[in-house]
């Protein structure tokens, strides 16, 4: 794996949409505590926007605030890049600097934290989208409308969404030449990709693994649960939103549309979860793919890249990582997510919210405006490290270079799935995640262990939601 900047910032998206939040449960319970005025002396009065350090490159950062100053000059920004492991280190780097004053008037935070943002911390931004509607026409024209209910809480909008990423399906182009297999069409199914791993073990060493994955919340499990027809969690829709979608979207774009995802009763024992647990425990018996324990992020381009693994669930950053790892634009290829009883996939979406504590806050959102124009995140996104939440930035000329082929994978997971949803991310998605990561391990671990694994993940799951955080 190369050990280049880049390839950590692919690498760290791989993670900002499933490993998440779990370094938040211990301070859930003290919100209260956390949102103190800031510290005399401490203000210089600049516009204090936290990111996670590496997620950016330096350049597009640069890019960013010098044209926003030029935009508004009178208005001072300060990027606080806080250097983090992964997303869940970084939002309690950021309740660490709440509960210290310095708490930033902008957090950049990933589908996982939306809600628990909206409802302790955030301000909604109901008020500026309805002043400058007419300013945001375009945007939300550009945007699909389930990136932005992902960012809605009980009606109101938190955050406008600057990227995203679905879990589809990368394939190895030289494994699967070494299988003699053909690029699986569109509406793939389940039993073609199970045939088609064997067809790829049966052409392989022992050293080589046909499906990899890793024990997350985003591109783990979730994937297989969505494509099964359930999730983790009973889903539904918060009431609202009408104000946002009659004002931004066609009837037929509308529809369905809501104040907001709900996630409550687990459902860790319906018949449907069970059946997915099932089939991964299926694989990993003969040898198809790893168990969950079994990898992690920091080696997911490697054996890829390398064809020691010929499938891996991933979003569109990870072009741009294979790419710097040196893989040709013709070494893999990406497809949609195979179909069980849906097609409907699993993605997660980031953009800026706004605290409560700020008191720049009509600044902060000229700064969100700012950020979510076309052309600051052409320069913000100069190399394929996400997917552009913006449908007319993908085009062939951005792909020319790393690839894969099938590009327009990415943005047509939402147009042509238009049930595909986030992650489950309640605001108690701290103990969900835990729980879930834990149990999943277990459930895979040894033949059997399915059944027993997902009743106490049933138990362990009603005691996180209970919690009001």
């Amino acid at each position: 794996m190369t050990d280049s900047l880049y390839s950590r910032r692919a690498l760290l998206r791989y993670g900002a949409y499933g490993a998440g939040a779990a370094a938040l449960a211990g301070t859930a319970a003290s919100w209260d505590r956390l949102t103190g005025a800031d510290i005399p002396g401490r203000d210089d009065g600049s516009l204090v926007v936290a990111t996670l350090g590496s997620a950016f490159a330096p350049a597009g950062v640069r890019a960013l605030v010098d044209g926003f100053r030029r935009l508004h000059p009178g208005i001072k920004v300060r990027i606080n890049a806080v250097q983090a492991v992964d997303w869940s280190d970084f939002f309690a780097k950021i309740l660490t600097q709440i509960a210290a004053g310095t708490a930033p008037d902008l957090v950049y935070v990933a589908t996982e934290g939306v809600q628990l943002f909206a409802r302790h911390l955030g301000v909604p931004l109901d008020r500026w989208v309805r002043r400058d509607a007419a300013e945001l026409r375009e945007y939300f024209a550009d945007v699909h409308p389930s990136l932005v209910e992902s960012m809605m809480y009980e009606g109101s909008l938190y955050q406008l969404p600057i990227e995203f990423n679905a879990a589809d399906m990368y394939l190895n182009t030289r494994v699967l030449r070494r299988a003699g297999a053909d690029f699986p069409a569109g509406d793939w199914t389940r039993d073609d990709f199970t045939a088609l791993l064997r067809r790829m073990k049966k052409a392989s060493d022992s050293h080589f693994t046909p499906y990899f994955w890793t024990n997350r919340l985003w591109g783990g499990v979730v994937p297989w649960l969505f494509a099964n027809g359930t999730n983790l969690l009973a889903e539904s829709k918060a009431p609202g939103g009408s104000w946002l979608w009659d004002a931004f979207y066609p009837a037929d774009r509308r529809q369905g549309r809501g104040g907001g995802f709900r996630w409550t009763t687990p459902q860790a024992t319906d018949d449907l979860v069970v059946e997915a647990y099932d089939y991964l425990a299926a694989l990993v018996r003969d040898g198809l793919c790893t168990r969950p324990e079994g990898g992690n992020g920091q080696n997911l381009i490697g054996v890829f890249s390398t064809g020691r693994v010929g499938v891996i669930p991933a979003g569109g950053f990870w072009a741009g990582g294979l790419h710097l790892a040196g893989m040709r634009a013709d070494g893999f290829d990406v497809q949609y997510f195979p179909r069980r009883h849906t097609q409907r996939h699993q993605f997660g979406a980031a953009g800026y919210a706004l605290l409560r504590t700020s008191k720049k806050q009509d600044a902060a959102w000229e700064f969100i405006k700012y950020s979510a124009r076309r052309d600051t995140l052409s320069k913000l996104f100069t190399t394929n490290q996400t997917t552009p939440a913006r449908r007319s930035m993908l085009t062939g000329d951005r792909y020319r270079e790393t690839g894969p082929a099938h590009w327009r994978v990415f943005y047509d997971t939402l147009d042509r799935f238009p049930d595909t949803g986030p992650i489950p991310a309640p605001p108690q998605v701290a103990e969900v995640t835990q729980v879930l990561l834990k149990h999943t391990g277990t459930a895979l671990s040894s033949p059997g262990s399915v059944g027993p694994a997902l009743r106490r993940m049933q138990d362990d799951l009603e005691k996180a939601m209970e919690r009001d955080v």
